[in-house]
């Protein structure tokens, strides 16, 4: 079993949970734009990186997309967590996803992560 400092869980302590979180986040006002994404970011008193996804209707009309859109962000900060600076994450859909393949959304999301400052 992983310790926790090594672990592939998408944990509560990993979780952005509470509207100050997010306003904290949204107010600090830096972000990294992609085609479909925006990542924003603050860095944070933590530990480790911590991630918040919105999904709006008006993108992402329907719920199995919305679902699908936040199921693939928790599994990439998962799998890239440890190698993140102790910042305090937004994945936020701007663009309309209807159009776009699961490729297109991953390749985003990784180019959004990639670009997030160290």
């Amino acid at each position: 079993m992983d310790s926790p400092d090594n672990s592939r869980s998408f944990r509560p302590a990993y979780r952005l949970r509470k509207t100050d979180e997010y306003s904290s986040v949204f107010a600090f006002r830096k972000a990294v734009r992609g085609r479909f994404f925006i990542l924003h970011y603050c860095p944070s008193g933590g530990v480790t990186a911590r991630l918040g996804v919105v999904v709006a209707k008006k993108l992402a009309k329907r719920a199995v997309q919305r679902n699908f859109i936040k199921r693939m962000a928790r599994e990439m900060f998962r799998h890239v967590r440890s190698t993140l600076a102790c910042h305090d994450l937004i994945l936020r859909v701007h663009a309309p996803v209807a159009a776009a393949t699961r490729a297109d959304l991953r390749t985003d999301m990784q180019h959004v992560l990639r670009r997030l400052p160290r």
